[in-house]
């Protein structure tokens, strides 16, 4: 089955939810590789990008967020 958004093919699921939505999901979730002054800056964005969003995207990005940093303190929990 074929991800199609405004003419565009997505090729998985967060890039269909990137095209639907018009966010980009890795703005909410956040890079392997960032810094945490890039994990502060990229959060405070993130912050004002949901109070633009219309509701529904709203609440896909927040869910995103809990999300991550839910995986996050796994990965941390696991390390140790």
């Amino acid at each position: 089955m074929k991800l199609i958004v405004a003419g565009q093919e997505a090729a998985s699921a967060s890039e269909f939810a990137e095209l639907a939505f018009g966010i980009d999901v890795e703005l909410f979730t956040g890079a392997d590789d960032e810094t945490a002054a890039d994990t502060v800056v990229r959060l405070d964005v993130a912050r004002d990008v949901l109070r633009d969003l219309a509701p529904e995207p709203a609440r896909y990005a927040s869910a995103l967020m809990r999300t991550a940093e839910r995986n996050r303190a796994l990965v941390w929990k696991a390390a140790a």
